[in-house]
Protein backbone atom coordinates (compact mmCIF):
# COMPACT_ATOMS: atom_id res chain seq x y z
CA UNK A 1 0.00 0.00 0.00
CA UNK A 2 1.64 3.65 -0.90
CA UNK A 3 1.58 5.97 1.32
CA UNK A 4 -1.48 8.32 0.13
CA UNK A 5 -3.75 5.23 0.22
CA UNK A 6 -2.56 4.82 3.91
CA UNK A 7 -5.30 6.31 6.45
CA UNK A 8 -4.25 9.19 8.46
CA UNK A 9 -2.85 8.50 11.81
CA UNK A 10 -4.89 9.90 14.64
CA UNK A 11 -3.60 12.39 17.59
CA UNK A 12 -4.09 9.01 19.96
CA UNK A 13 -2.27 6.82 17.65
CA UNK A 14 0.75 8.95 16.90
CA UNK A 15 0.86 9.32 20.73
CA UNK A 16 1.30 5.92 21.46
CA UNK A 17 3.94 5.07 18.59
CA UNK A 18 5.82 7.91 20.80
CA UNK A 19 5.63 5.90 23.61
CA UNK A 20 6.56 3.03 21.77
CA UNK A 21 9.58 3.88 20.60
CA UNK A 22 10.89 6.03 23.54
CA UNK A 23 9.70 2.68 25.42
CA UNK A 24 11.68 0.82 22.63
CA UNK A 25 14.56 2.96 23.88
CA UNK A 26 14.32 1.78 27.31
CA UNK A 27 17.49 -0.77 27.63
CA UNK A 28 17.18 -4.92 29.14
CA UNK A 29 16.44 -4.06 33.27
CA UNK A 30 20.01 -5.99 33.35
CA UNK A 31 21.74 -3.36 31.86
CA UNK A 32 19.26 -0.64 33.50
CA UNK A 33 20.93 -1.94 36.58
CA UNK A 34 24.25 -2.34 35.19
CA UNK A 35 24.02 1.50 34.52
CA UNK A 36 22.64 1.98 37.69
CA UNK A 37 25.94 0.12 39.84
CA UNK A 38 28.52 2.51 37.44
CA UNK A 39 25.93 5.30 38.68
CA UNK A 40 26.32 4.64 42.36
CA UNK A 41 30.30 3.31 42.03
CA UNK A 42 30.95 7.02 40.44
CA UNK A 43 28.70 9.09 42.90
CA UNK A 44 29.58 7.81 46.13
CA UNK A 45 33.19 8.02 45.29
CA UNK A 46 32.87 11.73 44.39
CA UNK A 47 30.06 12.46 47.35
CA UNK A 48 32.56 10.67 49.95
CA UNK A 49 35.07 13.23 49.07
CA UNK A 50 32.85 15.92 49.98
CA UNK A 51 32.68 14.42 53.46
CA UNK A 52 28.44 13.93 52.59
CA UNK A 53 27.35 13.10 55.83
CA UNK A 54 23.63 13.35 57.95
CA UNK A 55 23.72 13.71 61.22
CA UNK A 56 20.38 12.21 63.02
CA UNK A 57 18.80 10.82 65.98
CA UNK A 58 17.57 7.19 66.40
CA UNK A 59 16.02 5.18 68.79
CA UNK A 60 18.30 2.55 70.30
CA UNK A 61 15.87 -0.87 70.46
CA UNK A 62 18.10 -2.75 72.78
CA UNK A 63 18.36 1.02 75.59
CA UNK A 64 15.10 2.28 74.19
CA UNK A 65 17.17 5.34 74.20
CA UNK A 66 17.38 8.19 72.06
CA UNK A 67 21.03 8.12 70.37
CA UNK A 68 23.00 11.10 67.94
CA UNK A 69 24.40 9.40 65.48
CA UNK A 70 26.16 10.36 62.32
CA UNK A 71 26.25 8.46 58.86
CA UNK A 72 28.95 9.26 56.44
CA UNK A 73 28.57 8.84 53.00
CA UNK A 74 30.93 5.12 51.86
CA UNK A 75 32.67 5.51 48.42
CA UNK A 76 32.93 2.52 46.32
CA UNK A 77 35.94 2.90 44.06
CA UNK A 78 38.68 4.05 47.27
CA UNK A 79 40.38 0.79 48.64
CA UNK A 80 37.61 -0.34 51.37
CA UNK A 81 35.29 0.01 48.53
CA UNK A 82 37.13 -2.23 46.10
CA UNK A 83 37.77 -4.83 48.92
CA UNK A 84 34.18 -5.01 49.60
CA UNK A 85 32.96 -5.26 45.61
CA UNK A 86 35.65 -8.17 44.95
CA UNK A 87 34.70 -10.00 48.52
CA UNK A 88 31.33 -10.06 48.68
CA UNK A 89 30.51 -10.62 44.91
CA UNK A 90 29.24 -14.52 46.10
CA UNK A 91 28.10 -13.75 49.47
CA UNK A 92 25.30 -10.69 47.82
CA UNK A 93 24.22 -13.16 46.09
CA UNK A 94 23.90 -15.81 48.61
CA UNK A 95 22.12 -13.63 51.11
CA UNK A 96 19.77 -12.50 48.25
CA UNK A 97 16.47 -14.64 50.00
CA UNK A 98 14.01 -13.34 47.27
CA UNK A 99 15.60 -16.23 45.27
CA UNK A 100 14.87 -19.19 47.21
CA UNK A 101 11.62 -17.56 48.56
CA UNK A 102 10.77 -17.49 44.38
CA UNK A 103 12.40 -21.10 43.11
CA UNK A 104 10.29 -22.69 46.33
CA UNK A 105 6.96 -20.72 45.09
CA UNK A 106 7.56 -21.89 41.47
CA UNK A 107 8.07 -25.17 42.39
CA UNK A 108 4.52 -25.51 43.68
CA UNK A 109 3.38 -23.10 40.88
CA UNK A 110 4.55 -25.04 38.01
CA UNK A 111 3.42 -28.32 38.84
CA UNK A 112 -0.14 -26.63 39.00
CA UNK A 113 -0.18 -25.29 35.70
CA UNK A 114 1.88 -28.05 33.28
CA UNK A 115 -0.79 -29.98 34.94
CA UNK A 116 -3.36 -28.64 33.91
CA UNK A 117 -5.03 -27.34 36.92
CA UNK A 118 -4.98 -23.79 36.23
CA UNK A 119 -6.61 -23.83 33.24
CA UNK A 120 -9.12 -26.59 34.29
CA UNK A 121 -10.28 -24.64 37.28
CA UNK A 122 -10.43 -21.46 35.13
CA UNK A 123 -12.73 -23.33 32.41
CA UNK A 124 -14.81 -24.40 35.58
CA UNK A 125 -15.35 -21.46 36.97
CA UNK A 126 -16.69 -19.87 33.84
CA UNK A 127 -18.77 -22.64 32.78
CA UNK A 128 -21.40 -22.99 36.12
CA UNK A 129 -21.21 -19.03 35.97
CA UNK A 130 -24.82 -17.55 36.07
CA UNK A 131 -25.44 -15.28 32.94
CA UNK A 132 -25.67 -12.20 35.40
CA UNK A 133 -23.01 -13.28 37.35
CA UNK A 134 -20.93 -14.07 34.56
CA UNK A 135 -19.11 -10.59 34.33
CA UNK A 136 -18.15 -10.54 38.00
CA UNK A 137 -17.24 -14.00 38.42
CA UNK A 138 -14.49 -13.63 34.98
CA UNK A 139 -13.17 -10.30 36.90
CA UNK A 140 -12.52 -11.99 40.30
CA UNK A 141 -11.11 -14.89 38.35
CA UNK A 142 -8.76 -12.85 36.40
CA UNK A 143 -7.42 -11.33 38.93
CA UNK A 144 -6.62 -14.07 41.35
CA UNK A 145 -5.10 -15.84 37.98
CA UNK A 146 -2.05 -13.87 38.84
CA UNK A 147 -0.95 -16.41 41.21
CA UNK A 148 -0.42 -18.61 38.46
CA UNK A 149 1.96 -15.89 36.80
CA UNK A 150 1.02 -16.44 33.14
CA UNK A 151 -1.41 -18.42 33.37
CA UNK A 152 -3.84 -15.53 33.79
CA UNK A 153 -2.97 -14.26 30.00
CA UNK A 154 -2.64 -17.28 28.30
CA UNK A 155 -6.06 -19.10 29.70
CA UNK A 156 -8.04 -16.32 31.38
CA UNK A 157 -8.50 -13.43 28.54
CA UNK A 158 -9.38 -15.76 25.45
CA UNK A 159 -11.02 -17.33 27.96
CA UNK A 160 -13.53 -14.30 28.52
CA UNK A 161 -13.57 -13.97 24.87
CA UNK A 162 -15.51 -17.16 24.27
CA UNK A 163 -17.72 -16.77 27.00
CA UNK A 164 -18.98 -13.37 26.39
CA UNK A 165 -19.70 -14.87 22.43
CA UNK A 166 -21.57 -17.98 24.34
CA UNK A 167 -23.92 -15.42 25.92
CA UNK A 168 -24.52 -13.00 23.05
CA UNK A 169 -22.33 -10.20 23.88
CA UNK A 170 -19.32 -8.86 22.42
CA UNK A 171 -15.85 -10.81 22.55
CA UNK A 172 -13.79 -7.56 22.10
CA UNK A 173 -16.13 -6.60 25.69
CA UNK A 174 -14.84 -10.05 27.28
CA UNK A 175 -11.44 -9.57 26.08
CA UNK A 176 -11.06 -6.00 27.69
CA UNK A 177 -12.39 -7.36 31.08
CA UNK A 178 -9.81 -10.31 31.06
CA UNK A 179 -7.00 -8.16 30.57
CA UNK A 180 -8.01 -5.29 32.61
CA UNK A 181 -8.35 -8.27 35.95
CA UNK A 182 -4.94 -9.71 34.97
CA UNK A 183 -2.96 -7.02 34.06
CA UNK A 184 -4.45 -3.91 36.14
CA UNK A 185 -4.56 -5.43 39.42
CA UNK A 186 -1.99 -7.59 38.88
CA UNK A 187 -0.26 -6.94 42.14
CA UNK A 188 -2.81 -8.04 44.69
CA UNK A 189 -4.64 -11.18 45.27
CA UNK A 190 -6.53 -13.31 47.66
CA UNK A 191 -3.42 -15.46 47.87
CA UNK A 192 0.06 -14.85 48.65
CA UNK A 193 1.90 -15.71 45.41
CA UNK A 194 5.50 -15.76 43.96
CA UNK A 195 5.80 -11.97 43.33
CA UNK A 196 4.97 -10.78 47.31
CA UNK A 197 8.16 -12.69 48.27
CA UNK A 198 10.35 -10.85 46.36
CA UNK A 199 8.37 -7.66 47.13
CA UNK A 200 8.88 -7.92 50.93
CA UNK A 201 12.50 -8.86 50.64
CA UNK A 202 12.74 -5.84 49.03
CA UNK A 203 10.93 -3.95 51.26
CA UNK A 204 13.23 -5.28 54.28
CA UNK A 205 16.29 -4.73 52.94
CA UNK A 206 15.49 -1.10 52.63
CA UNK A 207 13.63 -0.93 55.96
CA UNK A 208 17.16 -2.17 57.43
CA UNK A 209 18.24 1.47 56.41
CA UNK A 210 16.57 2.81 59.05
CA UNK A 211 16.02 -0.04 61.38
CA UNK A 212 17.91 -3.28 61.20
CA UNK A 213 15.13 -4.81 63.30
CA UNK A 214 12.16 -3.81 61.40
CA UNK A 215 10.62 -6.26 59.19
CA UNK A 216 7.37 -7.38 57.78
CA UNK A 217 6.06 -10.71 56.30
CA UNK A 218 4.91 -12.43 53.48
CA UNK A 219 0.77 -11.59 54.92
CA UNK A 220 1.78 -7.67 56.14
CA UNK A 221 -0.66 -6.62 53.08
CA UNK A 222 -3.02 -9.44 52.98
CA UNK A 223 -6.36 -7.45 54.42
CA UNK A 224 -5.52 -4.79 51.88
CA UNK A 225 -4.97 -7.21 48.99
CA UNK A 226 -8.36 -9.00 49.99
CA UNK A 227 -10.30 -5.94 50.05
CA UNK A 228 -8.55 -4.30 47.05
CA UNK A 229 -9.42 -7.91 44.95
CA UNK A 230 -13.23 -7.15 45.55
CA UNK A 231 -13.22 -3.33 44.79
CA UNK A 232 -11.51 -4.23 41.84
CA UNK A 233 -13.79 -7.18 40.80
CA UNK A 234 -16.65 -4.62 40.86
CA UNK A 235 -15.45 -1.67 39.01
CA UNK A 236 -14.09 -3.72 36.28
CA UNK A 237 -17.26 -5.35 35.87
CA UNK A 238 -19.04 -2.06 36.39
CA UNK A 239 -16.96 -0.42 33.79
CA UNK A 240 -17.46 -3.25 31.41
CA UNK A 241 -21.30 -3.56 31.94
CA UNK A 242 -22.09 0.12 31.48
CA UNK A 243 -18.75 1.83 29.42
CA UNK A 244 -16.69 -0.82 27.36
CA UNK A 245 -20.06 -2.75 26.42
CA UNK A 246 -22.45 -0.90 25.19
CA UNK A 247 -19.64 1.12 23.30
CA UNK A 248 -18.95 -1.73 21.55
CA UNK A 249 -22.58 -2.81 20.57
CA UNK A 250 -23.54 -5.72 19.26
CA UNK A 251 -21.09 -8.28 17.80
CA UNK A 252 -20.81 -8.66 13.91
CA UNK A 253 -19.04 -12.25 13.28
CA UNK A 254 -18.27 -10.89 9.57
CA UNK A 255 -15.37 -8.49 11.54
CA UNK A 256 -13.52 -12.06 12.76
CA UNK A 257 -10.41 -12.86 10.90
CA UNK A 258 -10.98 -15.55 8.57
CA UNK A 259 -10.36 -18.99 9.47
CA UNK A 260 -11.13 -17.64 13.47
CA UNK A 261 -13.04 -20.18 15.81
CA UNK A 262 -15.15 -19.13 18.24
CA UNK A 263 -16.96 -21.99 19.81
CA UNK A 264 -16.67 -21.47 23.29
CA UNK A 265 -16.05 -24.90 25.71
CA UNK A 266 -18.99 -25.73 27.20
CA UNK A 267 -18.00 -28.37 29.29
CA UNK A 268 -14.88 -30.13 31.24
CA UNK A 269 -14.10 -33.58 30.43
CA UNK A 270 -14.26 -36.62 32.43
CA UNK A 271 -10.64 -36.67 32.77
CA UNK A 272 -10.79 -32.64 33.63
CA UNK A 273 -13.52 -33.47 35.94
CA UNK A 274 -11.91 -36.25 38.07
CA UNK A 275 -8.97 -34.22 38.21
CA UNK A 276 -10.61 -31.54 40.02
CA UNK A 277 -12.09 -34.15 42.28
CA UNK A 278 -8.78 -35.59 43.05
CA UNK A 279 -7.45 -32.47 43.49
CA UNK A 280 -10.01 -31.57 46.08
CA UNK A 281 -9.46 -34.53 48.02
CA UNK A 282 -5.29 -33.54 48.20
CA UNK A 283 -5.95 -30.25 49.15
CA UNK A 284 -8.21 -31.41 52.18
CA UNK A 285 -5.41 -33.70 53.19
CA UNK A 286 -3.20 -31.34 53.39
CA UNK A 287 -5.41 -29.31 55.18
CA UNK A 288 -5.73 -31.54 57.51
CA UNK A 289 -2.12 -32.13 58.13
CA UNK A 290 -1.86 -28.60 59.03
CA UNK A 291 -4.34 -28.33 61.48
CA UNK A 292 -2.77 -30.99 63.25
CA UNK A 293 0.68 -29.17 63.09
CA UNK A 294 -0.99 -25.79 63.99
CA UNK A 295 -4.30 -26.47 66.09
CA UNK A 296 -3.79 -28.27 68.92
CA UNK A 297 -2.03 -26.34 72.46
CA UNK A 298 1.48 -26.71 71.70
CA UNK A 299 1.46 -27.70 68.43
CA UNK A 300 5.32 -28.03 66.74
CA UNK A 301 3.87 -24.75 63.97
CA UNK A 302 3.07 -22.47 66.90
CA UNK A 303 4.98 -19.87 69.09
CA UNK A 304 7.49 -22.15 71.63
CA UNK A 305 7.22 -19.51 74.36
CA UNK A 306 3.98 -17.75 73.31
CA UNK A 307 1.86 -20.28 72.03
CA UNK A 308 1.00 -17.79 69.61
CA UNK A 309 0.15 -18.53 65.94
CA UNK A 310 -0.44 -15.85 64.14
CA UNK A 311 3.01 -13.64 64.61
CA UNK A 312 6.24 -14.48 65.09
CA UNK A 313 5.70 -18.08 64.85
CA UNK A 314 6.87 -20.77 62.80
CA UNK A 315 4.21 -20.78 60.98
CA UNK A 316 4.25 -17.54 59.68
CA UNK A 317 7.77 -17.65 59.18
CA UNK A 318 7.98 -20.64 57.03
CA UNK A 319 4.41 -19.58 54.84
CA UNK A 320 6.37 -19.73 51.56
CA UNK A 321 6.58 -23.69 52.52
CA UNK A 322 2.66 -23.69 52.79
CA UNK A 323 2.36 -22.36 49.68
CA UNK A 324 4.64 -24.36 47.45
CA UNK A 325 2.97 -27.62 49.47
CA UNK A 326 -0.58 -26.05 48.37
CA UNK A 327 0.24 -25.62 44.92
CA UNK A 328 2.03 -28.83 44.56
CA UNK A 329 0.00 -31.03 46.32
CA UNK A 330 -3.41 -30.03 44.33
CA UNK A 331 -1.62 -29.97 40.95
CA UNK A 332 -0.10 -33.90 41.49
CA UNK A 333 -3.55 -34.74 42.56
CA UNK A 334 -5.13 -33.14 39.35
CA UNK A 335 -2.27 -34.79 37.23
CA UNK A 336 -3.19 -38.21 38.83
CA UNK A 337 -6.93 -37.78 38.10
CA UNK A 338 -6.43 -36.67 35.19
CA UNK A 339 -3.65 -38.43 33.61
CA UNK A 340 -1.52 -35.64 33.12
CA UNK A 341 1.19 -35.76 35.75
CA UNK A 342 0.64 -39.79 37.21
CA UNK A 343 4.50 -40.34 38.42
CA UNK A 344 7.26 -38.70 40.42
CA UNK A 345 9.43 -38.49 37.55
CA UNK A 346 6.65 -36.71 35.35
CA UNK A 347 6.12 -34.27 38.56
CA UNK A 348 9.87 -33.52 38.55
CA UNK A 349 10.03 -32.90 34.80
CA UNK A 350 7.11 -30.32 35.65
CA UNK A 351 9.37 -28.78 38.56
CA UNK A 352 12.15 -28.97 35.97
CA UNK A 353 10.49 -26.76 33.48
CA UNK A 354 8.86 -24.45 36.09
CA UNK A 355 12.51 -23.65 37.77
CA UNK A 356 14.14 -23.52 34.11
CA UNK A 357 11.92 -20.80 33.28
CA UNK A 358 13.40 -18.79 36.26
CA UNK A 359 16.75 -18.80 34.54
CA UNK A 360 16.52 -14.99 33.15
CA UNK A 361 14.95 -13.71 36.84
CA UNK A 362 17.81 -15.46 38.21
CA UNK A 363 20.14 -13.37 36.47
CA UNK A 364 18.16 -10.35 36.96
CA UNK A 365 18.38 -11.39 40.56
CA UNK A 366 22.28 -11.62 40.83
CA UNK A 367 22.68 -8.19 39.54
CA UNK A 368 20.13 -6.85 41.39
CA UNK A 369 21.49 -8.36 44.81
CA UNK A 370 25.07 -6.39 43.71
CA UNK A 371 23.07 -3.24 42.97
CA UNK A 372 20.95 -3.43 46.79
CA UNK A 373 24.46 -4.51 48.61
CA UNK A 374 25.90 -1.55 46.77
CA UNK A 375 23.73 1.08 47.41
CA UNK A 376 23.68 -0.31 51.19
CA UNK A 377 27.22 -0.31 51.57
CA UNK A 378 27.49 3.38 50.25
CA UNK A 379 24.78 4.65 53.14
CA UNK A 380 23.80 6.60 49.64
CA UNK A 381 19.89 5.81 50.56
CA UNK A 382 19.67 6.15 54.26
CA UNK A 383 21.52 9.91 53.61
CA UNK A 384 19.21 11.15 50.96
CA UNK A 385 16.33 9.83 52.77
CA UNK A 386 17.13 11.31 55.65
CA UNK A 387 18.19 15.01 54.29
CA UNK A 388 14.70 14.42 52.16
CA UNK A 389 12.58 13.83 55.36
CA UNK A 390 13.75 16.39 57.17
CA UNK A 391 12.80 18.83 54.36
CA UNK A 392 9.52 17.48 54.17
CA UNK A 393 8.90 17.15 57.61
CA UNK A 394 10.08 21.29 57.51
CA UNK A 395 7.62 21.37 54.88
CA UNK A 396 4.77 19.74 56.91
CA UNK A 397 2.99 18.09 54.06
CA UNK A 398 2.11 15.05 55.79
CA UNK A 399 2.76 11.10 55.27
CA UNK A 400 -0.68 10.44 53.26
CA UNK A 401 -0.25 12.91 50.59
CA UNK A 402 3.45 11.81 49.96
CA UNK A 403 1.97 8.43 49.60
CA UNK A 404 -0.48 9.58 46.90
CA UNK A 405 2.39 11.28 45.33
CA UNK A 406 4.45 7.92 45.58
CA UNK A 407 1.36 6.07 43.90
CA UNK A 408 0.94 8.93 41.00
CA UNK A 409 5.01 8.50 40.55
CA UNK A 410 4.89 4.99 39.94
CA UNK A 411 2.04 4.70 37.83
CA UNK A 412 3.77 7.29 35.39
CA UNK A 413 7.35 4.87 35.73
CA UNK A 414 4.95 2.11 34.69
CA UNK A 415 4.52 3.12 31.53
CA UNK A 416 8.15 2.84 30.74
CA UNK A 417 9.42 0.52 32.84
CA UNK A 418 6.59 -2.19 33.65
CA UNK A 419 8.62 -4.75 35.93
CA UNK A 420 7.30 -4.54 39.58
CA UNK A 421 10.44 -6.29 41.00
CA UNK A 422 12.60 -3.99 38.98
CA UNK A 423 10.71 -0.78 39.33
CA UNK A 424 10.29 -1.67 43.54
CA UNK A 425 14.25 -2.70 43.53
CA UNK A 426 14.52 1.10 42.91
CA UNK A 427 12.34 2.64 44.64
CA UNK A 428 12.55 0.72 47.70
CA UNK A 429 16.07 1.77 49.11
CA UNK A 430 15.03 5.18 48.80
CA UNK A 431 11.19 5.51 49.37
CA UNK A 432 11.35 3.40 52.33
CA UNK A 433 13.60 5.27 54.47
CA UNK A 434 12.75 8.42 53.59
CA UNK A 435 8.84 7.67 54.22
CA UNK A 436 9.98 5.42 57.99
CA UNK A 437 11.71 8.79 58.89
CA UNK A 438 8.08 10.35 58.55
CA UNK A 439 6.37 7.70 60.46
CA UNK A 440 5.25 5.29 57.76
CA UNK A 441 5.23 1.92 58.16
CA UNK A 442 7.00 0.06 55.60
CA UNK A 443 3.71 -2.00 54.82
CA UNK A 444 2.61 0.86 53.85
CA UNK A 445 4.92 2.20 51.46
CA UNK A 446 4.52 -1.17 49.65
CA UNK A 447 0.63 -1.50 49.98
CA UNK A 448 1.31 2.13 47.95
CA UNK A 449 3.91 0.62 45.66
CA UNK A 450 1.39 -2.00 44.61
CA UNK A 451 -1.94 0.84 43.87
CA UNK A 452 0.23 2.56 41.44
CA UNK A 453 2.36 -0.33 39.88
CA UNK A 454 -0.72 -1.96 38.76
CA UNK A 455 -3.73 -0.36 36.33
CA UNK A 456 -1.30 1.33 33.77
CA UNK A 457 -0.14 -2.31 32.79
CA UNK A 458 -3.06 -2.41 31.02
CA UNK A 459 -2.31 0.62 28.82
CA UNK A 460 0.87 0.90 28.03
CA UNK A 461 2.82 -1.17 25.12
CA UNK A 462 5.26 -1.37 26.36
CA UNK A 463 3.93 -4.49 28.59
CA UNK A 464 5.19 -7.82 27.36
CA UNK A 465 1.33 -9.27 26.98
CA UNK A 466 -0.05 -6.07 25.40
CA UNK A 467 0.91 -7.11 21.90
CA UNK A 468 -0.71 -10.56 22.90
CA UNK A 469 -4.05 -8.48 23.82
CA UNK A 470 -3.97 -7.33 20.02
CA UNK A 471 -3.37 -10.75 18.45
CA UNK A 472 -6.36 -11.76 20.73
CA UNK A 473 -8.67 -8.59 19.78
CA UNK A 474 -7.99 -9.23 15.67
CA UNK A 475 -9.48 -13.17 16.10
CA UNK A 476 -12.64 -10.90 16.34
CA UNK A 477 -11.84 -7.85 14.88
CA UNK A 478 -9.29 -8.03 11.48
CA UNK A 479 -8.91 -4.57 11.40
CA UNK A 480 -8.04 -4.18 15.88
CA UNK A 481 -4.73 -2.75 16.99
CA UNK A 482 -2.94 -1.03 19.31
CA UNK A 483 -5.69 2.09 18.97
CA UNK A 484 -8.48 -0.31 19.64
CA UNK A 485 -7.09 -1.87 22.70
CA UNK A 486 -5.96 1.78 24.47
CA UNK A 487 -9.24 2.92 23.47
CA UNK A 488 -10.98 -0.20 25.45
CA UNK A 489 -8.30 -0.09 28.32
CA UNK A 490 -8.59 3.88 29.00
CA UNK A 491 -12.09 3.73 30.82
CA UNK A 492 -10.82 0.60 33.25
CA UNK A 493 -6.98 2.31 33.83
CA UNK A 494 -8.56 5.74 35.07
CA UNK A 495 -11.51 4.60 36.79
CA UNK A 496 -8.92 1.99 38.90
CA UNK A 497 -5.90 4.49 39.38
CA UNK A 498 -8.80 6.64 40.41
CA UNK A 499 -11.03 4.31 42.90
CA UNK A 500 -7.77 2.23 44.41
CA UNK A 501 -5.65 5.24 45.22
CA UNK A 502 -8.84 6.65 46.80
CA UNK A 503 -9.28 3.43 48.66
CA UNK A 504 -5.54 3.83 49.86
CA UNK A 505 -6.44 7.27 51.03
CA UNK A 506 -9.11 6.09 53.56
CA UNK A 507 -7.67 2.88 54.43
CA UNK A 508 -4.37 5.13 55.37
CA UNK A 509 -6.37 7.71 57.30
CA UNK A 510 -8.44 5.55 59.01
CA UNK A 511 -5.24 3.30 60.21
CA UNK A 512 -6.78 0.22 59.39
CA UNK A 513 -4.33 -2.94 59.53
CA UNK A 514 -2.47 -3.68 55.70
CA UNK A 515 -2.30 -7.04 56.78
CA UNK A 516 -0.39 -10.34 59.28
Amino acid sequence: MSNADAAPRSTMQRLLDGVERVGNMVPHPVVIFLILIAVVMVLSTLLSLFGVAVTHERINPQTDTVETTTTALRGLLNIEGIRFIYSSLVPNFMSFTAVGLMICAMIGAGVAEESGLVTALIHKLVIVSPRWALTYILAFVGIVASVAADAGYLVLIPLAGVAYLAVDRHPLAGLALGFAAVAGAFTVNMLIKPLDAVLVEFTNDAAALVNPDATIGLASNIWFSIVSVLVLTCIIAVITDRVVGPRLGTYDPSEASEGATTEPKTMLSDEETRGLKFAGYGLLGLVAVFLLLTVPPGAPLRDPTTGDLIGNSPFMNGLIALIMLIFLTAGWCYGIGAGTLRTLPEVIAAIEKSVKGLGGTIFLFFVLSQFVAYFTYTNMGTVLALGLSGVLQSANIGALPLLVGFIVVVAIIDLLLTGAIAKWAIFAPVFVPLLMNLGVEPEAVLAAYRVGDSPMNAITPLNAYFALMVGFAQKYNRNAGVGTVVSMMLPYVVWMFVLWTALFAVWKALGLPWGI
